[in-house]
């Protein structure tokens, strides 16, 4: 099965920052030019309606300012802008290769990033109709491919 990312994996920079700009982002290297979007009860939680990403080498990140990293399960840390609370990225810390999942909002250059994976769209509410051409999967189809997943129960 081939990867659903190969055809939008880049190398550039981007830049970017938190709303108030007390964090500041630079990704310069690899990356992945298209979003991946979650429904499940923790990424709703924490997003507010719909949590997207797209992938970025953990190399490429740098971060300045006050970033706060909170471990949200046994395998997430997420972190946030200590000053205001923007929500900057996912990564998986017992993974020292998997990528950060970096939200695409902080940064100008994803704003024509397309849609490429949609997960837990068994769980997505009624007001949140993503459309397009890109990967679905439901909530049993994708914790049978994910180990690390123990769930989404409230």
């Amino acid at each position: 099965m081939s990867d659903i990312r190969d055809p939008h994996r880049r190398t550039g920079r981007l830049d970017g920052r938190c709303l108030c700009g007390a964090v500041r982002i630079v990704i310069d290297g690899d990356h992945v030019a298209g979003v991946g979007a979650c429904h499940c009860t923790m990424c709703r939680r924490w997003s507010g309606l719909v949590y997207g990403t797209f992938d970025v080498a953990r190399d490429a990140v740098a971060a300045t300012g006050p970033v706060v990293r909170y471990r949200s399960s046994e395998n997430a840390v997420r972190a946030f802008c200590g000053t205001y609370g923007s929500h900057l990225w996912m990564e998986m810390p017992d993974e020292p290769h998997a990528p950060y999942e970096m939200i695409p909002g902080p940064f100008e250059g994803t704003r024509d990033f397309p849609l490429i994976s949609e997960i837990y769209v068994d769980r997505r509410p009624a007001h949140v109709p993503l459309t397009g051409d890109h990967r679905t999967r439901t909530r049993a189809e994708y914790e049978a491919g994910a180990f690390h997943i123990e769930g989404d129960d409230p």
